[in-house]
């Protein structure tokens, strides 16, 4: 368990990482499209903040990627070599990504985007959107992914390591 909490615990670093790589480094709008229709239309790309900021803010973004990628394969070959069972990999999959989502709806949809200002600081042109106000612009998609999408994967990667 406590693996499965550090693993857990580094996907959210990552996606912290990501996040700010997209937003204040690369700054392309097109890395923006689960976000509010209102602000997306308010968006426009930026010049480089700093130069090397979007090469910096892309190799982050790669590191990132690769961090959750390690996060689950040394996750699975962690219970492989404990001889985890098939519900063993469940839970450690599961606990990974539920807690991964319940982190990108607070954080990010509800801290970030609502009450923080963090993407203002970016976009000021997005100053004045609805949608900062209004929590839960995408939660039908959130909550599928929550109770559906996840639970899912979870089950096709346990699965795929009982396997193994």
């Amino acid at each position: 368990m406590f693996l499965t909490i550090c693993l857990t615990i580094l996907i959210w670093f990552s996606i912290v990482l990501m996040l700010y790589s997209a937003v204040a480094l690369i700054q392309n709008r097109k890395l923006f499209g689960s976000a509010p229709k209102d602000i997306q239309d308010a968006m426009v790309d930026h010049e480089e903040r700093f130069k090397g900021a979007h090469l910096i803010g892309w190799i982050l973004l790669i590191v990132s990627a690769l961090l959750i990628t390690f996060a689950i394969v040394y996750g699975a070959w962690d219970g492989i070599q404990n001889n985890f069972t098939f519900w063993d990999f469940f839970v450690r999959f599961l606990i990974m990504a539920l807690s991964y989502k319940l982190f990108d709806m607070f954080v990010f949809d509800w801290y970030l985007l609502t009450k923080a200002h963090f993407y203002q600081k970016y976009y000021p042109e997005t100053e004045g959107c609805k949608s900062y106000d209004k929590y839960g612009f995408n939660i039908k998609s959130q909550l599928l992914k929550l109770f559906i999408v996840f639970p899912l994967i979870a089950l096709l990667l346990a699965y795929i390591c009982s396997l193994i």
